[in-house]
């Protein structure tokens, strides 16, 4: 059978499902395809990740309708963070008053932002569902794209975007390569629970040979980002509860007191990805198809957003338009406009994983001079905490974009 609709959206994760309430909701006919079963989308599994979200991620997802439907007991703003080096005692300090707002960001379980968005996705009358099937085959070279599913079914549209993950078939069935880097590290997540308050902190501690992240959730609760190299990770993962707890309350000088495992650990290997066009014909990536970051500036997702955004105005505007949604001049202004927004971040980013992870002598003491630099120079902070708590561009508001409670003041405030 052949269905025909203005958009499919390969992949079922949260930038395909968020992308598919705003084309929804421009009154355009949208199918999302996944290989998962709609259940698993409903109600998600843990993964062990949380998601530090920034200004401008919350306000696309107020807009959504989903931020306000998020608990706000699961909701953490961060206060502040700090970076630290190896063994030295020096600490970069980054505070939300620069930010002219009330946090440097939020952080949410990855498990409710996907089942938030799947609903409010679920809730267009305009999106259907295509689950339990793969796409097996995808023919961009006619006036409309046709993709063939493992269900028998081909769905003929306007425009298909790709959302299936960093390694993305879909890239490859058309015709796109990527930039590919396999730092060889593995990424363990867990969440723990600690006698002392946090003080909304956030700590990144750079090892000679790993990053630990430190984040802070709500009710002395924390999200722990142990980065090791791919042959450490087995290790790791392998001891018990207790003795990994001990391992991290070790690490920070029991900082926060006796810390105890409130959550499964995950593995996850650290694989960078950054496409080489994010459009072609009748075609555009979006997500880790398009950019998939390295979580040590924890922008990927905010990166997805992002896109996903951008791509929906200018569908939204050719649409409003009378104009074909899925013509060169709609795709190419996407890729032009995403890539800026993305590419010196994904650069520089992998540079500051480059140098933060390196042993030389030389290296370790540029990294420290960096970290004295950025405390130092004013101007260059203030620049920095813009650019990373995404409160730089137009969409700088003056009040929180969601109302959150005000919460006790902290009993002990940490370094």
């Amino acid at each position: 059978m052949v269905r025909r609709y203005d958009i499919v959206i390969v992949g079922g994760g949260p930038v395909g499902l968020g992308f598919a309430c705003l084309a929804g909701g421009l009154g355009l006919q949208v199918a999302i395809v996944e290989d998962k079963a709609e259940a698993l989308l409903a109600d998600p599994p843990p993964d062990g990740r949380d998601i530090a979200l920034t200004h401008r991620s919350v306000q696309i997802l107020e807009d959504l309708g989903v931020w306000r439907g998020i608990d706000v007991a699961e909701i953490a703003p961060i206060a502040r963070a700090r970076v630290r080096n190896a063994a030295s005692p020096y600490l970069l300090r980054l505070d939300h008053e620069r930010t002219g707002c009330g946090a440097l960001g939020y952080l949410v379980s990855n498990q409710i932002l996907r089942r938030r968005l799947y609903h409010a996705a679920k809730e267009r009358k305009d999106v259907d569902f295509l689950t339990g099937t793969g796409a097996n085959t995808l023919d961009l070279d006619d006036p409309v794209a046709r993709i063939s599913l493992s269900s028998g079914d081909t769905l003929e549209a306007t425009l298909v975007v790709a959302a299936d993950s960093r390694f993305s078939s879909m890239r490859r069935k058309a015709g796109i390569g990527a930039h590919m880097r396999d730092f060889g590290q593995v990424a363990i997540v867990c969440r723990m629970k600690h006698e002392k308050p946090h003080d909304g902190t956030a700590y990144e501690w750079f090892g000679t040979d790993r990053t630990l992240a430190v984040l802070p959730l709500n009710n002395r609760e924390v999200s722990i980002v142990l980065t090791l190299p791919g042959n450490a990770g087995p290790r790791a993962m392998g001891l018990s509860p207790h003795d990994f707890a001990a391992d991290i309350e070790q690490r920070f000088s029991s900082q926060w007191g006796h810390m105890e495992p409130s959550g499964e650990r995950y593995a996850y290997p650290l694989v960078v990805v950054y496409a080489d066009r994010f459009s072609a014909h009748r075609f555009a990536l979006i997500g880790d198809a398009a950019v998939g970051m390295h979580p040590v500036t924890a922008h990927g997702f905010n990166f997805g957003l992002k896109g996903m955004h951008n791509l929906a105005t200018k569908v939204g505007a050719a649409a409003g338009a009378g104009r074909d949604i899925g013509s060169a001049q709609v795709l190419e202004s996407y890729d032009r406009e995403h890539r800026a927004a993305t590419y010196p971040l994904y650069v520089a980013t992998n540079a500051l994983v480059a140098l933060y992870t390196g042993n030389g002598a030389i290296t370790q003491v540029t990294r420290d001079a960096v970290l004295r630099l950025g405390n130092a120079l004013s101007p260059v902070k203030t620049w920095l905490l813009r650019k990373l708590t995404e409160t730089d561009e137009n969409a700088l508001w003056p009040e929180e974009p969601r109302p959150l409670p005000s919460r006790s003041q902290p009993q002990h405030r940490n370094a």
